[in-house]
């Protein structure tokens, strides 16, 4: 457990019996925060950028509902406080309740069907951000849950998205668009992020004639036929770079607001990290999309659309 942290937040609160729903609304923010009761009315937490704000801000709100609450800093006396404090703070609870629920799902994984899968993954990792957003001080307990939560994962995707390209550790070179003209494009059908932005992108500014093909297995993808977004294939991951990517950096696509913009969102959707705001309201879209159309084709022209609206948005000068 990492004890590098001396400095404490205390909060001191207290409501009117009264205020039931003020009450529970400051239980619910001290429990988001990861704060952990010393005793009643008394929540320790670890000093953290941004913790003395919110934890002042919720001082503010307290007084403001007519209770009483004060936020001083504090300093363990001596290492056995410190120890003290350190385990209250320990989250193998959470990460051993987390690792059953893991467990279990893992047992069913082969039996359900694709969108409980997708449910399940979404579900469980909600549930492990939560615990990872309050756990301040990482043991053995998290690196287990880590490693299943890891396999579990990866066999899911693995379902998911059969074929789901694997980072590549090599140059990209640099192409000339024109040498890339009235080809035939391949990736992966049930189009997702990665796929539908990439097809997106070779339309929009590489091959405006381009015709695409929707393979059912990447084994099937025609050798005069331009791979993209799945193991081996011509246009695919390379090193932290997504498929959308590397074909802007391959044919030195404009570095437009637009374009790094929409190179984040698609990078975070795809394969994790910071989010821009605009990636829940994208990924929302698509899900609307693919429940609305099975077919690739139409798919990719409505998403293509949105595409074409974000990149307007995302260029526009800011006044």
């Amino acid at each position: 457990m990492n004890t590098t942290s001396t400095h404490w937040h205390l909060l001191i609160a207290s409501l009117p019996t009264t205020g039931a729903t003020a009450r529970m609304r400051l239980w619910r923010a001290i429990k988001a925060l990861g704060c952990v009761p010393l005793r009643d009315g008394a929540y320790l937490l670890p000093e953290r950028p941004g913790h003395a704000d919110t934890l002042a801000e919720l001082v503010d709100q307290t007084n403001a509902e007519g209770g009483e609450a004060w936020l001083v800093k504090v300093v363990p006396r001596n290492a056995d406080d410190e120890q003290a404090f350190l385990a209250r703070f320990d989250r193998a609870k959470e990460y051993g309740e987390f690792l059953e629920m893991v467990v279990e799902a893992k047992k069913s994984l082969m039996s359900q069907a694709t969108a409980d899968i997708a449910k399940t993954l979404k579900k469980l990792a909600k549930e492990r951000e939560a615990i990872e957003r309050i756990d301040f001080f990482p043991n053995e307990a998290a690196l287990a849950a880590n490693a299943a939560w890891a396999d579990f994962a990866e066999k899911a995707d693995a379902i998911l998205s059969p074929g789901e390209p694997q980072p590549q550790e090599r140059d990209i070179p640099y192409l000339q668009i024109q040498d890339y003209q009235r080809r035939t494009w391949a990736t992966r059908r049930h189009l997702w992020v990665d796929r539908v932005a990439s097809a997106w992108l070779i339309q929009r500014f590489i091959d405006s004639k381009a015709a695409f093909l929707w393979l059912d297995s990447p084994a099937n993808c025609p050798v005069d036929a331009l791979g993209f977004d799945f193991n081996d294939a011509t246009f695919t991951h390379v090193g932290n770079k997504v498929t959308f990517e590397v074909l802007v950096a391959s044919f030195q696509l404009p570095s437009t607001p637009g374009m790094a913009k929409l190179a984040a969102l698609v990078h975070a959707l795809d394969a994790g990290g910071e989010a821009p705001a605009e990636a829940a309201g994208f990924e929302a879209i698509l899900t609307g999309a693919r429940a609305r159309l099975a077919d690739d084709d139409a798919f990719l022209a409505e998403v293509g659309s949105i595409l074409d609206s974000l990149y307007a948005h995302c260029n526009k000068e800011t006044p």
